[in-house]
């Protein structure tokens, strides 16, 4: 018979600066593997107005392609009511804080290529918290 669990931890970081990846992966799979779920979902969420998730190929080019594609859609130099950062958080409006990858046999499912990245939009070096909840059936 299994059991149902929730399991709740948190990986903080520093980043510095506009628009800067910081790659997740291998802590999302640690939490995984530190709940003791076997099946189930992990859910990660970085509580900023200011951060972003998102699950692409951790491939140089590309990201540079992703910080193109991001100035060219919210522009830095735009004009914006709020004062300094406006464009740091339309940049998070339009992107999720948040993604939640399948756990199967007690590993977080990423497709080939993916890697789950968190992007600093703020100007500024911040220090980054994402909450890893992990929830499902431990098989025990």
């Amino acid at each position: 018979m299994s059991n149902f669990k929730v399991f709740n931890t948190a990986y903080s970081f520093s980043t510095k600066g506009e628009i800067e990846f910081v790659d997740l992966t291998d802590k999302v799979q640690e939490a995984v593997s530190q709940s003791g779920i076997q099946n189930g979902i992990v859910h990660v969420f970085a509580p900023h107005a200011t951060g972003i998730l998102i699950l692409t190929e951790s491939d140089y080019g590309l990201l540079n392609d992703i910080k193109v594609l991001i100035e060219k859609f919210i522009p830095k130099h735009g004009v914006y009511m709020h004062p300094s950062n406006a464009h740091s958080h339309l940049r998070s409006v339009f992107l999720p804080p948040d993604k939640t990858l399948p756990v199967i046999n007690g590993r977080a499912e990423f497709g080939t290529w993916q890697s789950l990245l968190f992007v600093e939009t703020d100007v500024h070096p911040r220090r980054r918290t994402v909450i890893i909840q992990v929830i499902g059936e431990t098989g025990k």
